[in-house]
């Protein structure tokens, strides 16, 4: 395609006397193309190639919506579009995917709600407290945040053992005036005491018959996906950075409790 400078150029070399043949050595373009653009008064319009629709297009739509409500897996999605009369194949649909995957799997796994009084997460963190003799000391912090609120509770303790875990529970529950249906915690073996192989967990009995007893259902966190319990580690995080670091002196696990508790 000859460009404007091209061509006014051309224009110039004819009004100076140079044959057509010579010009079209000196361009390297067909001496009738050279005479078209003498006798032209402006270039030609080319008219652009219409862009030939995808057989994907009419169902772009909906795939983008399905992604966006986390459900990334191509065989999934083209079960659904060969349904509404895709004929395509698999390739093209992941070829689209592709980009907007790695975007909704970090959309789908950002935030999960729950309903008021449904569910509540339960995490440990640790302390180190300095007594009046100076000596250092490791201490633990109880923190139960509910899911739909994000109020929280926290209590600090001495340990982790079981009856001091089923005591923060219960306070806990007394502090939100109720119990959640189902508490989402992570491997703490007072909690799940191993898994077996098929990936089953084994309840501590005696924390499983605490939870029967108050008519809560306790839920595992799924290994390697820390965001499904985000809430309660933001909690704990916010103890760190928020209430702890703002502590001058403390004079026992009651007096931190008690400031706790005035600070909720």
């Amino acid at each position: 395609m000859v460009q404007t400078e091209e061509m006014f150029m051309i224009k110039d070399l004819r009004s100076k006397g140079m044959y057509i043949k010579d010009i079209a050595k000196l361009t390297g373009r067909d001496p009738k193309t050279i005479r078209k653009y003498i006798s032209a008064q402006e270039l030609p319009k080319y008219k652009e190639k219409s862009k030939q629709e995808s057989k994907l297009d009419p169902y772009k739509t909906h795939i983008l919506n399905r992604m966006q409500e986390g459900c990334v897996n191509a065989m999934v999605i083209l079960e659904e579009i060969q349904g509404m009369g895709y004929t395509g194949r698999a390739t093209i649909l992941r070829e689209f995917m592709k980009p907007h995957r790695e975007k909704s799997l970090a959309k789908a796994s950002i935030r999960y709600e729950t309903p008021p009084g449904k569910q509540a997460q339960v995490d440990w963190g640790e302390f180190t407290l300095e007594d009046e003799s100076g000596k250092l000391k490791k201490i633990h912090g109880f923190v139960m945040v509910m899911g739909y609120s994000r109020k929280m509770y926290l209590e600090f303790t001495e340990d982790e053992k079981i009856d001091t875990l089923i005591g923060c529970h219960e306070r806990a529950f007394q502090f939100f005036n109720g119990v959640p249906d189902t508490i989402l915690y992570d491997n703490m073996k007072t909690v799940v005491s191993h898994i077996h192989e098929k990936g089953e967990n084994k309840w501590n009995g005696k924390f499983l018959a605490f939870s029967q007893h108050q008519s809560f259902s306790p839920i595992r966190c799924r290994p390697y996906a820390p965001r499904t319990k985000g809430k309660v580690e933001s909690g704990v995080k916010y103890v760190k950075q928020n209430f702890w670091v703002r502590l001058k002196s403390i004079c026992s696990i009651t007096d931190l409790n008690q400031r706790a508790s005035n600070g909720r």
